[in-house]
């Protein structure tokens, strides 16, 4: 199982303890690239990927690095709704 395989996997068990970084990864793995959308941003970002025409915006979290449930599940579905990944049954 490759690396990508893993965190696919990881992702989809939904773990409390998902990182930041872990996300961007994801991301990455699906051919997605951070966009910091300008400078005076703050913590917002847009993870965006050209080629699908598709883009995804979200806030880094702070101060913990670890990624809302909310946000898990909103990010699974926007994945499964783009075709990124398929549904557990």
């Amino acid at each position: 199982m490759s690396t990508r395989d893993k965190l696919i996997k990881r992702f989809g068990a939904m773990p409390r303890d998902f990182t930041f970084d872990e996300m961007i990864r994801l991301f990455a793995a699906f051919g997605f690239e951070v966009d910091n959308k300008g400078g005076t941003s703050g913590s917002r970002l847009a993870l965006v990927n050209r080629e699908r025409g598709l883009s995804y915006n979200m806030h880094r979290p702070h101060p913990a690095g670890a990624i809302k449930m909310y946000v898990m599940r909103q990010v699974m579905d926007f994945m499964i709704d783009n075709g990124l990944i398929e549904k557990e049954k």
